[in-house]
């Protein structure tokens, strides 16, 4: 039996992906293939989390305080900003892949400063191994601000949109 071509590679993927399967591995003679499914991640999920009244700011902008100092719990999809904007919420990336913020070239934006979204609105894409996940917004309100430009990576957790929920 000869190697598998890049099309039957990539029609497996699918199957795989679509399956619910978490792992398939092919091994011939000279040709071994493992596909692994990522984990899908629970959706966005809001977080009700105290409101701080803000520090008082120096005259010169501070740079951000690292994530790490953050006392937020890591599986938190929704957190408070940082305390000069606090009052919005953070909308944060549920996996690691690409982010993008139309379903393609030429094709409308998602969601954009100004808009209004509601719960089940899908927000972004982020695509992870050829698998475009839409992602959803969990919260009402509306869009401050975009914090991850078009076609980038983002990491599980980084911080994607601020959305005012008043």
């Amino acid at each position: 039996m000869e190697p598998m071509n890049i099309t039957q590679i990539q029609d497996l993927i699918k199957f795989v992906a679509k399956s619910g399967v978490s792992e398939v591995e092919i091994e011939q003679k000279d040709f071994k293939l493992t596909i692994k499914a990522a984990h899908k991640e629970a959706p966005v999920q809001v977080i009700a989390q105290p409101q701080y009244a803000p520090l008082p700011m120096p005259a010169a902008p501070a740079a951000p305080a690292p994530a790490a100092a953050a006392p937020a719990p890591a599986a938190s999809a929704l957190a408070p900003a940082p305390a000069a904007e606090s009052k919005y919420v953070t909308i944060k990336s549920p996996m690691i892949g690409t982010f993008y913020r139309a379903a393609g070239p030429g094709k409308p934006i998602f969601a954009n400063v100004g808009d209004v979204i509601k719960p089940g609105k899908t927000i972004c894409i982020i695509e992870a191994m050829k698998l475009f996940n839409e992602i959803e917004s969990e919260v009402s309100g509306k869009i401050v601000k975009v914090l991850v430009d078009d076609a980038k990576p983002v990491e599980y957790d980084q911080p994607l949109f601020l959305v005012d929920p008043a």
